[in-house]
């Protein structure tokens, strides 16, 4: 038997193929693309299951989110010699209590600074107008004057356009987002409930599950769930907190700088702070537009507070709460949401990194199993020995 193996262990086919490391890569690539055009032409099969997926996973993400959030509470006041169902119901309790001061305090303000923005909205319109018509009597811009001009008129074109647009699809919009908004009842309705079961089963659901798997599979299994649960509980609990920091961070400051609707907007940069890296470019622009139509010193002052917040945020907050948890380069964090976003859309944007976090956790122990596996990744040394043996 063994010398069947090496004679097999020196065969072209042995050398050139099977132990090669650019051959299993090529393999594995195009195993994935063929995977990826596999999936385009059985896609209409699949759309019912999609469809499925779509009205469930509000309520999942939801209580996920809120899952990774709690748990740690949970767990220390159980530590104090609590139960594990009283310590869940102390948690609901004030999260009922922080929810009911919401609504009776802060609800209120900003509805009243929207109600303010949009009754304000025309003004705003007027002023934008009447500033670009004073760019475009300046001398210093006459010769930019005709493209300036261009720009502006495809610009209200298409606004005019939108808004025509708008108004014919009112009815549809009307029904549209209704059953949004339907479905987003639901799904809080729904979301506590799967909190609850899971704060209190999560343990025993995760030995449920890896009791199935044969006995072998059993620990790589259980090893694979505690490492993915960790990527993904301090993704959220991290991103969660850093955007609470940055929401308050920005209310204060724009409230410092007498910014109009400064608590509305701050909260608004803070939810979109949860998109790494190009949630707090999004928060800019809004900010940004009503900045210019209050005069150029507001449009410094603004500038001033998002460079102030960066700082504080890069060189404090993220560090101190995410530090380096999830190991992944901003490039390819970057790549994540832009692919992500473009093929899952707001779903893709704010799923792709921890989607990608728990696959990578999964590569990463098939590829452990794979090198001793394979024998394509041994030790230099041992190499060299064979080497010299032949």
């Amino acid at each position: 038997m063994d010398n069947n193996q090496k004679k097999f262990d020196m065969t072209w086919f042995f050398k050139w193929f099977l132990n090669n490391k650019a051959v299993t890569v090529l393999l594995v690539l195009l195993l994935f693309f063929l995977n990826i055009l596999v999936f385009t032409k059985i896609s209409p099969i699949l759309k019912p299951i999609f469809s499925f997926m779509a009205v469930i996973m509000l309520p999942l993400v939801i209580a996920a989110l809120l899952y990774y959030l709690l748990k740690p509470i949970v767990d220390f006041i159980e530590k104090r010699g609590t139960s594990r169902v009283t310590a869940i119901t102390i948690v609901f309790l004030a999260i009922a209590g922080l929810l009911a001061w919401g609504i009776a305090n802060l609800f209120p303000m900003l509805n009243d600074q929207l109600s303010s923005f949009i009754r304000q909205l025309p003004s705003y319109v007027r002023s934008v107008d009447d500033q670009v018509a004073g760019l475009l009597k300046n001398d210093i811009l006459a010769s930019f004057r005709p493209q300036i001009e261009e720009t502006v008129t495809n610009f209200s074109q298409k606004a005019v356009d939108y808004a025509e647009s708008f108004s014919k699809g009112a009815v549809t919009w009307a029904g549209n987002f209704a059953s949004v908004l339907a479905r987003v009842t639901v799904s809080i309705l729904i979301s506590p409930f799967i909190v609850f079961y899971l704060l209190r089963d999560s343990s025993k659901m995760k030995k449920a599950f890896v009791s199935y798997l044969p006995t072998k599979m059993r620990q790589p299994a259980h090893r694979i769930l505690n490492d993915v649960s960790n990527q993904l509980a301090s993704y959220v609990q991290g991103q969660v907190t850093v955007a609470i920091i940055v929401g308050f961070l920005f209310s204060l400051m724009f409230s410092i700088i007498g910014l109009p609707y400064a608590v509305t907007f701050g909260i608004v940069a803070g939810f979109l702070n949860l998109i790494p890296y190009l949630g707090s470019f999004l928060a800019t622009i809004p900010v940004l537009i009503l900045a210019l139509v209050e005069g150029p010193i507001m449009v410094i002052k603004v500038i001033v507070v998002f460079i102030i917040e960066q700082t504080i945020e890069g060189r404090f907050v993220s560090p101190l709460v995410l530090g380096s948890k999830l190991s992944i380069h901003p490039i390819t964090i970057m790549f994540i949401l832009l692919t992500a976003g473009s093929m899952f859309g707001v779903w893709g944007v704010f799923l792709g990194i921890p989607v990608y976090a728990s696959l990578k956790v999964l590569v990463k122990e098939i590829f452990e199993w794979y090198k001793p596996v394979s024998g394509l990744y041994e030790k230099e040394d041992e190499v060299s020995k064979e080497n010299v043996k032949q």
